[in-house]
C-alpha cells in the first residue's frame, strides 16, 4: 500500500463511516474501481495487511468522535455512576447512558461472533454494490415512513425512548456488518421509525457508534501489532490521521445538517452509485 492510497482510504473512512453511505462498502468499491490490485486482493482474505490498516482507521475515527462529544461523554460517565449509586436512572442523561448500553449489547455480541465470517464472505465489489443499493432503499423508505408518521404522531424526545426500543436500534447495527450497509444510516432510520427527530436520531447514532468502533479497533489491534502490520505501520499512521480529521469534520457537519435536513440526498446517492457499480462489476 502506498502513502497516497493510505491517505485516500483514510479520508474515505473518516467521511463514509459517519455519512450514511457505508464506509465498508466504499473501502471495497473504491480500490476495485481504481484497480488497486494490491488492496483488492487482500480485502476478503482471512488475514491481511489491509485489515490491519483498517484497525488504525477505526481507532482514529472513534477517537475523533470522543473528542467531538467529549463534554457529552463526560456527562454520561458521571450519570452512569450516579445511576449506579441510586440504583435507578432519573435524569435524561442517566436514561441516555443506559439506552446506549442497551443498544450496544446486540451489535457487540453479533459482531464478535460473525464479523469475521461476514466480512470475508461479502467484502467483494459486486456484493458491496448490491448492498449499497439496498442501503439507499432503506434510507428512502425510512424517510418516507417518517414523513407519513409525522402526520399521525408528534416527534418523540430521546429521553422518552424505551430500553427495548434502544435495543432494536442497536440490533439494526448488525446489518452494517454487510459491506454496503451503513451503520449510521441504519441506526438513524431505526431512530426515525421510533419517532425521533433527525437531530436526535443522528446524535444517538454517533454516540452509539463510538464504543462499537473503538472496541472493534482494540479487539483487532493484535493484527496491526503483529506480522500483518509489518511494512505498513507508516501508512497506518498517515491514513489514521486523515481518517481522524475527516471524521471530526464530518460529525461536525452532520450534527448541524440533521437539524433541518433529511436522509433523502444520501438515499439518492446510494441508489445511483450502487446501481452504476452493479453494472460496472457484473
Amino acid at each position: 500500500m502506498t502513502f497516497f492510497q493510505a491517505i485516500i482510504l483514510g479520508l474515505l473512512q473518516g467521511v463514509t463511516e459517519l455519512f450514511p453511505i457505508s464506509s465498508l462498502g466504499h473501502s471495497v468499491l473504491i480500490p476495485a474501481l481504481f484497480h488497486w490490485n494490491n488492496v483488492v486482493s487482500s480485502e476478503s482474505a482471512k488475514e491481511s495487511s489491509y485489515l490491519a490498516f483498517l484497525v488504525g482507521l477505526h481507532c482514529a475515527t472513534a477517537i475523533a468522535l470522543i473528542i467531538f462529544y467529549r463534554r457529552t461523554w463526560a456527562r454520561l460517565i458521571r450519570s452512569f455512576f450516579a445511576s449506579l449509586s441510586k440504583k435507578r436512572a432519573e435524569t435524561p442523561s442517566e436514561r441516555l447512558v443506559w439506552l446506549l448500553i442497551f443498544a450496544t449489547i446486540p451489535a457487540g455480541l453479533v459482531g464478535l461472533l460473525f464479523e469475521h465470517k461476514l466480512r470475508t464472505l461479502f467484502a467483494k465489489p459486486l456484493a458491496a454494490a448490491v448492498f449499497l443499493t439496498i442501503n439507499g432503499l432503506i434510507l428512502f423508505v425510512g424517510e418516507k415512513y417518517r414523513q407519513a408518521a409525522l402526520k399521525k404522531r408528534p416527534k418523540r424526545q430521546l429521553a422518552n425512548l424505551e430500553y427495548k426500543e434502544a435495543g432494536v436500534i442497536g440490533l439494526a447495527q448488525v446489518l452494517a456488518l454487510l459491506a454496503g450497509i451503513s451503520r449510521s444510516g441504519i441506526t438513524i432510520v431505526a431512530g426515525l421509525v421510533r419517532g425521533l427527530s433527525h437531530e436526535d436520531a443522528a446524535n444517538f447514532s454517533f454516540l452509539l457508534a463510538t464504543p462499537i468502533i473503538l472496541a472493534a479497533g482494540i479487539y483487532k489491534l493484535p493484527d496491526l501489532l503483529g506480522p500483518n502490520g509489518n511494512g505498513i505501520r507508516g501508512q497506518v499512521l498517515v491514513g489514521s490521521l486523515a481518517a481522524g480529521l475527516a471524521a471530526y469534520f464530518s460529525v461536525r457537519f452532520l450534527t448541524h445538517y440533521f437539524k433541518t435536513k433529511t436522509l433523502m440526498p444520501f438515499a439518492i446517492y446510494c441508489l445511483a452509485v450502487g446501481g452504476v457499480m452493479i453494472f460496472h462489476f457484473i
